[in-house]
């Protein structure tokens, strides 16, 4: 079932988007060659309880950390280790939630370490721009898989892939609500989109092909070709006026 909000329910659900955004601006501000991806999950749990916020993902499913730590290959769920050092000219996806008052917030950010090469820069710009071409889809009266159009066409038009396996979602009073949300897909189907909802919407773009694989850890998903894989992501809500999205900072 999918969940109308009220716009009381939408401003609650941005002062959980707002802890998540400033989140992840100051992690973003703390990734550099030699930080451990350990340092930046202490870090933002520390940030989310002094806003008053839990970390979403610490327990969710068993997941037993508060970020999502993905470098280069690892598409996403990365465990922040002690032992991962970042090095200059990788890229990590920084991926992180919070729940705040009963309602959720969630986005995603690709970062690079140091200087980064020319593609993987590209990669990450066409990842960023593919989700604000899903965004610009999610008004009232389109179809779900407008977005997912969106978001696929620009990504391949850069001959990049777009990963099948995992998909945006809507939030609110869970983490994880429908409607599901592919980033791939024909136009004009699905469900039409309401004044009310709000979505995850999240792209992961592949420099290689779209296959991943789960490693023994049970959460870490990396492309089976091992080339870089970049997120991002935001919560939006479907407004009369066009997409309100909740974790810009």
């Amino acid at each position: 079932m999918i969940v109308l909000r009220s716009q009381r329910e939408i401003e609650r659900i941005r002062k959980a988007c707002l802890i998540v955004a400033e989140v992840l601006e100051r992690l973003r501000e703390e990734i550099r060659p030699g930080v451990t991806t350990w340092e930046l999950n202490l870090l933002s749990e520390g940030l989310a309880e002094k806003r008053g916020a839990k970390p979403a993902f610490k327990g969710y499913h068993g997941f037993p950390f508060a970020l999502c730590t993905s470098v280069n290959e690892e598409v996403v769920h990365g465990m922040p280790s002690r032992k991962r050092h970042l090095k200059e000219g990788d890229i990590i996806s920084i991926d992180f939630g919070v729940v705040c008052d009963g309602y959720y917030g969630d986005a995603a950010v690709t970062v690079p370490v140091g200087r980064i090469d020319e593609e993987a820069q590209r990669l990450c710009s066409v990842t960023e721009e593919s989700l604000y071409e899903g965004i610009r889809q999610a008004v009232v009266g389109n179809r779900l898989s407008d977005i997912s159009h969106a978001i696929q066409e620009h990504a391949e038009r850069n001959r990049f892939s777009v990963v099948r396996e995992f998909v945006g979602h809507g939030i609110g009073q869970q983490l994880h609500e429908s409607p599901q949300i592919p980033n791939y897909g024909p136009p004009g189907k699905g469900v039409k989109l309401k004044e009310g909802m709000v979505l995850a919407i999240e792209p992961m773009i592949n420099q290689g092909g779209p296959e991943v694989e789960i490693l023994e850890d049970q959460w870490t998903a990396v492309t089976v070709d091992r080339k870089l894989s970049a997120h991002f992501e935001h919560t939006i809500a479907v407004t009369r006026n066009g997409p309100d999205v909740l974790t810009r900072p």
